[in-house]
């Protein structure tokens, strides 16, 4: 193995805090550039908007799972570093520090949009602002659609504080009773939970978009919950609980009781984060700390907006000219040339579909056909998220009620989806789908879809290959490939995986298909040293990657022994980065930038220069399901797909790759400190979102390219 001939007592002088960024801090930085596309103003209004609720969301979830699970470590004693060194106490802190600016930061932002929206006719109002007319129609809209879905609930030793929802919001009340009949305990508390299914913005009587929150309006009507009681005071909190679920196989006869039960658990997670207003009065958040059992000292008092992630409501106001020109995804032109028969255009040529750009209906037509196609035998899929009424799954039903033989892998540890899955699982099974749930300890998080069909050539296997989730409502904002083959080793290779998924079989051989946890991250090693053997005799080398993050140690390792030799790597890696690049003497041939815009990167594409300059035909391409993470090398189901074909070959390296490469509007470069800055240049502008928006995908053009219509050639 080339592994074993390359030493690696060149990066043993260096420590772990010069090799590494730290994960979580990574992370934020990634949030932060979420949230300054929220400043950006090429966007417009109602979108920058968009990526405030979306920074504010992807917060809380950090501290649902990220946070919860370093505290859980502290609280055990498990006291493990982190590969840059840190311990857990100094994350949390480090953590705390940088969550904090960055929230003071929404809430400025914030300040900002509001003044502008309100600007442009959209005024989220203060309750003082309300017309005469307004309260009128405020007090029977409460009495008719708030007050019976609200709640008070006392708060003393017959009432003890109740087990707030996670991500809940809820106002706190100092009561009193009025007429001489003081309430008995002389500090009365109170909750009023705000529901959480109800919109929190009220839409005011009139034509005007004005709107008023839930927590103001019903402060004002609180005689029609407490009639018998002064209100002396308020405040909003929102709680954050652990979301990350504890599995314990013991005692449980199948997987599916197993998640029921830890479900159950989760909603009631310990609280990891308590925000409360600014103004809440030291006594009251005194009480809301106690009875909540969480520290005073860590309560985020917030000047501002309690829980931003539901400006997403704002986002759906009627106002076309404040948001994206909408985009309809293209279906590719070479399966309209087979009439829409995907599996004659299949046979033809291997096709890539590059959704949002082209439409994920391509994926369902695959299924749909499949499913009522009587010369198809059998359908394998996996299945990691999906929509709550996901046409794949009625496929599937309609596949296996028309007597085929329909297997489905359905991933019970998808973060989140727990519940759906558990629902589509069961509805399956009463169709008769063979329902899978893979591995109790392995995520199954390949995306891979099989069909076999009787053919007049005698059997032949269909397989997709996916880099995002069978998922057609995300697949309308996620950049992601679809690769569809017949390619016959590619399909025994794919049979060989859901043999691994529902029989344990480990296969003993593939031909080209390579997967997590069995010999993906070895491959990658394998390439990236042979790059380096390639520099070594004077050859082009070089490495592009996209990827979502980049965590794994070993593999940035190779990555820096790879830049020592010579190599050049370009990595596009959205998130979180834990390699440093431009480290003289052990980076200085890395360069790492992250791509942050109208879409969710997400697809993930490894290329190798092997010997020839890139982008060329003889370059080594890859697509995969895989971060570059500890958890998609070994705890995870992951796929790793050689591209060989050539206009496919050309669609990933020469269209997409090159055209994210230079891409200069939405980017943002790496330092070795862990700071991003925007990319600045001279070039012309670029913008790889909106070229993919205006020029067709190259493996999809059907009769139009051989008509001699070419795509526009990108030079780097």
């Amino acid at each position: 193995m080339l592994a074993q001939s390359l030493p690696d007592t060149p990066l043993n002088g260096r420590s772990v805090s010069e090799r590494y960024l730290n994960r979580e801090l990574s992370w934020l930085a990634f949030n932060t550039r979420v949230l300054e596309e929220a400043e950006n103003t090429r966007h417009p209004l109602l979108e920058r908007l968009r990526f405030l609720a979306i920074s504010d969301s992807n917060l809380d979830e950090f501290f649902m799972v990220r946070v919860a699970g370093l505290k859980t470590q502290m609280e055990a004693g498990l006291d493990r570093l982190s590969d840059d060194g840190m311990s857990v106490k100094d994350q949390l802190l480090a953590i705390d520090a940088a969550a904090r600016a960055l929230h003071e930061r929404q809430q400025a932002v914030w300040a900002r949009l509001r003044g502008e929206l309100s600007d442009t006719g959209i005024a989220l109002i203060e309750a003082e602002d309300l017309t005469s007319d307004e309260r009128h129609w405020l007090e029977a809209h409460f009495l008719k659609e708030l007050f019976p879905a609200l709640t008070p609930l006392a708060v003393d030793p017959a009432h003890p504080f109740p087990p707030l929802p996670n991500d809940g919001l809820a106002l706190v009340l100092h009561l009193r009773g009025e007429g001489g009949h003081e309430h008995r305990d002389p500090e009365a508390w109170a909750l009023v939970p705000l529901p959480q299914k109800v919109p929190r913005f009220i839409r005011l009587t009139g034509t005007s978009n004005r709107y008023l929150t839930m927590e103001q309006a019903t402060p004002l009507l609180f005689g029609h919950l407490f009639p018998n009681f002064k209100v002396l005071r308020t405040g909003l909190l929102h709680i954050l609980r652990a979301s990350e679920m504890e599995i314990i196989e013991e005692g449980f006869e199948n997987l599916v009781e197993m998640f029921r039960t830890a479900l159950k658990q989760r909603r009631q997670g310990y609280v990891i984060r308590v925000v409360v207003e600014a103004a809440m009065s030291a006594e009251m958040s005194a009480f809301v700390a106690r009875t909540l059992q969480f520290p005073e000292d860590q309560l985020w008092r917030i000047e501002g907006f309690l829980n931003q992630s539901d400006l997403h409501q704002l986002v759906a106001v009627d106002r076309p000219d404040l948001k994206f020109e909408p985009y309809n995804a293209r279906f590719p032109e070479r399966i309209r040339d087979f009439r829409g028969d995907c599996f004659a255009a299949i046979s033809s040529k291997d096709i890539v579909v590059h959704h949002p750009y082209e439409s994920f209906d391509v994926v369902l037509q695959f299924l749909r056909q499949a499913a009522r196609d009587p010369n198809v035998l059998a359908i394998k899929q996996t299945l990691y998220r999906t929509s709550s009424d996901s046409p794949i799954v009625r496929a599937l039903i309609e596949a296996a009620e028309a007597g085929k033989s329909v297997t489905a892998v359905v991933e019970l540890k998808a973060r989140f989806d727990e519940e759906a899955n558990i629902r589509l699982a069961s509805e399956m099974g009463s169709a008769g789908v063979q329902v899978v749930y893979g591995f109790v300890q392995l995520k199954t998080h390949a995306k891979l879809s099989m069909v076999v069909r009787r053919e007049s050539t005698g059997i032949r296997t269909y397989v997709h290959f996916g880099t995002g989730n069978y998922h057609p409502v995300t697949a309308r904002v996620y950049t992601d490939l679809s690769y569809f083959t017949c390619d016959p080793a590619l399909g025994a290779d794919a049979a060989r995986v859901f043999n691994y998924l529902t029989g344990y079989a480990l296969p003993r051989k593939l031909e080209k298909l390579r997967f997590s946890p069995v010999n993906l991250q070895s491959t990658l090693t394998e390439l990236i040293e042979a790059e380096i053997e390639h520099a070594r005799a004077g050859k082009p080398a070089h490495v592009w990657a996209k990827l979502n993050a980049l965590v794994e140690p070993s593999i940035i390792d190779a990555l820096y022994r790879a830049s020592m030799a010579g190599v050049q790597v370009d990595l596009v890696v959205r998130g979180v980065c834990c390699l440093r690049p431009g480290v003289p003497g052990m980076s200085e041939n890395i360069r790492v930038k992250s791509v942050v815009g109208r879409f969710l990167e997400h697809s993930r594409i490894v290329c190798f220069a092997n010997g020839h300059p890139m982008p060329s035909r003889q370059n080594k391409v890859y697509i995969s399901s895989a971060d570059w993470m500890p958890r998609n090398f070994r705890s995870r189901v992951e796929s790793f797909v050689p591209i060989e074909n050539p206009t496919v070959h050309a669609q990933i390296l020469d269209q997409i790759m090159v055209a994210t490469l230079k891409d200069n509007l939405q980017s943002w470069r790496l330092a070795a400190d862990g700071t991003y800055a925007r990319v600045v240049t001279d070039d012309p502008p670029f913008s790889a979102h909106e070229y993919f928006m205006t020029n067709p995908s190259l493996s999809g053009r059907g009769r139009a390219l051989r008509r001699g219509l070419q795509v526009p050639q990108l030079v780097l």
